[in-house]
C-alpha cells in the first residue's frame, strides 16, 4: 500500500483499495498521512469503483442487503459527525494544549488536575442530586423564609430550609402512590453517601495507579527519541494548529534534555552544614507557623459557638459573625502558604522539583492541620452543643468556608499574580513577572475538595456548589497565567507530579475524611429534631433496623448473611485493606 501510495497515479492506489476486503480498506485509508478530507475523497472513489465493478458483472445486491448497506453508511456518518461534535465541546481540549506549549507540563499538571477534581464533583453532585434531592422534592414543603441575599454569603436564613441542608430532610417513607413504591429516605441517604465514597476510593486507587505505571515504571525506549521521531501529526494542516504543536514539541524536547543533562553540585563540608541549618531552621518556622495558625482557629471557632448560644443584638451582627471564622481560616490558608514560598526561595533548591514538593508538603500540614482541628470542633463541640440541629449547623459552616475560601482564591490571582507583575514591570523591574505557584494553587485545590467531601453528609448539594466554583476557577487562572505570569526559569520534566497531586488527595484528603464521615455515622448522635435519622442512636441504626427486617423475609437471608459476615467481619476489611496495599 506505502509503496503503490508514493507513485503518481492515484487509479492504482484506487484499484487496490477494491480489490481488499472492507476492514483491510478501512485500516489501510486510517494510516495513510492524509487529511480527513483526502481520506473520505479517496474512500469515495474507492466504493464508486466497486460499485463498477458489481454492475460490470452483474452482481447487483439484493434490496434487503442495499438498505442494510445503506443503513450502515449512514450510521458511520452519524458516528463520525457525533465524534466531531463532542471534540468541538471539549472546549479545554485546546486550552490546555497552549498551556503546555506555553509553559511546560510543570504547569500544566494542575490545570489537568483542577480539570480531573471538576469532573469528580460533576458524578458527585449527579449522584446526590438523582437519589437524595430529587425524591426530597416530592415530599418537601415550600420554605416559608424570606430571602434577602445575605443567605447567599452566610447560608443561613432562607437556605436553612432548604435541600441544601441535611436538617430539611424528612425521615419519613415517600410514596406517592398508595399501596405503590415506597422510597426510604434513610436508607437511600446513607446507602448513597456510602456507596459514593466506594466509588471515589475505587477511582482514586486506579488512578493512582494508571499514574504511577506511567511515571515510575521504566520505559525500554527513548522518550527524547520517540518524541523527536514519532510524535508529529500528519494530520495536523492549520498553520495555527502547526505552530502550536511545534512549540508544545520544542518544549517537550528542552524539558527531556534537561532531565538529561542535570548537573551534580559537589558542596564543601561548611556549605552543606549552612545549607543543612537553614532548612532545619526553615521547616522550625513552617511547623511553628502552622500550630500557631491551628492554635487560633481553634479558640476563634469555640468562642464563635458561644456567642451563637448567647445570641447577637441583632441580626445583621449575626449575620456579619458568622463569617469572621470562614474570613480568618482563608487568610491563614492564604497569606501563610506565601511565607512558606519566601522559604522556598531563600532554601535555594538544586531543582524547581524539590522546591515545589517541600512547598507542597508544608501546604499540606498547615491545611489538613487546620481541617482536622475544625473536624475536631465539630464532632466534639458542635455535636454535643445545645442547637437543635447540629448536623445543619457544621454544613452551614462547610458551605461558608467554601464560599470565602473561593473568594479567596480569586483574590489571590489579582494581588498575589496581577499586582506583582505590576510591581515587577513597572517599580522594581528586577524582579520581573511572577512565575505560576503550582504548589500554593494545587494545595487550594486539595483543601477545596477535602471540604467538600467532608460536606456532602450534611450539605449534598455541595458538589454543585463546588462545580461552578472550579469552573469559574480554571477560567480566572488561566487568564491569570496567560497575562501576568512568565514561563519557568528552569524548564524541567514533571513526570510524577499528577502521581504526586493524586497521592495527596488519598492520603492524607481522602482517608481522613473517610475517618470523619466513619465517627459521624457510627458514633455520634443524630439530631432530635432534624433530618433523615432523627430518633435514632446513630445514622448507621437505619441499616440495623433494615437488616432486620430483611431477615424476616427467606428471600432476602442472603443479603443478611453478607452483612454479618463480610459488612460486620474484621478479617474482611483487614484483608481488603492488605489487597489495597
Amino acid at each position: 500500500f506505502w509503496f503503490l501510495h508514493g507513485f503518481d497515479a492515484e487509479e492504482d492506489l484506487v484499484g487496490s483499495l477494491a480489490h481488499m476486503s472492507t476492514k483491510e480498506r478501512i485500516k489501510a485509508i486510517q494510516k495513510m498521512p492524509e487529511t480527513m478530507r483526502k481520506k473520505r475523497e479517496i474512500r469515495n472513489k474507492v466504493l464508486k469503483e466497486i460499485s463498477k465493478k458489481s454492475r460490470h458483472h452483474g452482481a447487483q445486491p439484493s434490496c434487503c442487503t442495499q438498505c442494510l448497506q445503506g443503513a450502515a453508511v449512514s450510521f458511520r456518518r452519524f458516528g463520525n459527525t457525533l465524534s466531531e461534535y463532542f471534540d468541538q465541546l471539549r472546549i479545554w481540549h485546546k486550552t490546555l494544549k497552549i498551556i503546555g506549549a506555553e509553559f511546560g507540563t510543570s504547569v500544566l499538571s494542575y490545570f489537568v488536575f483542577l480539570k480531573w477534581l471538576l469532573n469528580f464533583n460533576i458524578f458527585s453532585f449527579l449522584i446526590n442530586f438523582g437519589f437524595i434531592t430529587i425524591p426530597q422534592f416530592l415530599a418537601a414543603e415550600p420554605s416559608n423564609l424570606s430571602f434577602t441575599g445575605l443567605e447567599l454569603f452566610t447560608g443561613a436564613g432562607y437556605f436553612q430550609q432548604t435541600v441544601l441542608y441535611y436538617g430539611f430532610y424528612t425521615n419519613a417513607t415517600i410514596s406517592k402512590i398508595e399501596n405503590g413504591p415506597s422510597y426510604n429516605m434513610q436508607l437511600a441517604y446513607i446507602f448513597t453517601v456510602g456507596i459514593y465514597f466506594v466509588i471515589c476510593f475505587l477511582i482514586l486507587l486506579f488512578s493512582m495507579m494508571i499514574f504511577f505505571f506511567r511515571s515510575f515504571v521504566p520505559k525500554t525506549f527513548s522518550v527524547n527519541a520517540s518524541n523527536l521521531f514519532c510524535i508529529w501529526d500528519f494530520n495536523i494542516t492549520n498553520e495555527r494548529a502547526v505552530k502550536l504543536k511545534q512549540k508544545n514539541l520544542h518544549t517537550q524536547i528542552k524539558e527531556g534534555l534537561t532531565d538529561v543533562n542535570k548537573e551534580v553540585l559537589n558542596y564543601s563540608m561548611t556549605e552543606r552544614l549552612r545549607r543543612t541549618a537553614i532548612h532545619l531552621i526553615a521547616w522550625l518556622a513552617s511547623l511553628g507557623t502552622a500550630v500557631a495558625a491551628c492554635t487560633g482557629v481553634y479558640f476563634l471557632s469555640v468562642n464563635n459557638l458561644k456567642l451563637f448560644v448567647e445570641g447577637y443584638r441583632n441580626d445583621l451582627e449575626g449575620q456579619a459573625a458568622m463569617l469572621v471564622l470562614p474570613v480568618i481560616v482563608s487568610l491563614l490558608n492564604t497569606l501563610i502558604p506565601f511565607f512558606f514560598s519566601w522559604l522556598g526561595h531563600l532554601e535555594k533548591f538544586q531543582t524547581p522539583g524539590q522546591h515545589i514538593y517541600v512547598t507542597i508538603i508544608r501546604n499540606t500540614i498547615l491545611k489538613m492541620s487546620i481541617v482536622g482541628i475544625l473536624c475536631y470542633y465539630w464532632l466534639n463541640v458542635v455535636a454535643t452543643s445545645e442547637s437543635q440541629c447540629w448536623e445543619t449547623l457544621v454544613g452551614q459552616d462547610i458551605y461558608r468556608l467554601v464560599l470565602v475560601d473561593f473568594i479567596f482564591c480569586l483574590l489571590g490571582s489579582f494581588f498575589g499574580e496581577f499586582l506583582r507583575r505590576i510591581i515587577g514591570t513597572t517599580v522594581c523591574i528586577r524582579l520581573g513577572p511572577p512565575e505560576f505557584d503550582i504548589g500554593r494553587n494545587v494545595l487550594d485545590l486539595i483543601y477545596a475538595q477535602t471540604l467538600t467531601w467532608i460536606g456532602i453528609l450534611f450539605s449534598p448539594l455541595l458538589p454543585g456548589i463546588q462545580t461552578i466554583a472550579f469552573f469559574i476557577v480554571f477560567f480566572v487562572k488561566k487568564v491569570s497565567l496567560m497575562r501576568n505570569c512568565q514561563p519557568p526559569h528552569k524548564v524541567w520534566r514533571t513526570t510524577q507530579m499528577m502521581t504526586s497531586f493524586i497521592l495527596l488527595l488519598f492520603c492524607p484528603s481522602f482517608l481522613g475524611v473517610v475517618s470523619v464521615i466513619g465517627v459521624t455515622v457510627w458514633r455520634l448522635k443524630p439530631s432530635e429534631e432534624c433530618g433523615p435519622f432523627r430518633g435514632l442512636s446513630s445514622m448507621y441504626a437505619a441499616v440495623d433496623e433494615w437488616i432486620q427486617i430483611l431477615d424476616s423475609y427467606t428471600a432476602y437471608r442472603w443479603v443478611v448473611w453478607i452483612y454479618h459476615n463480610l459488612i460486620k467481619s474484621v478479617l474482611f476489611f483487614f484483608a481488603l485493606s492488605t489487597f489495597v496495599l
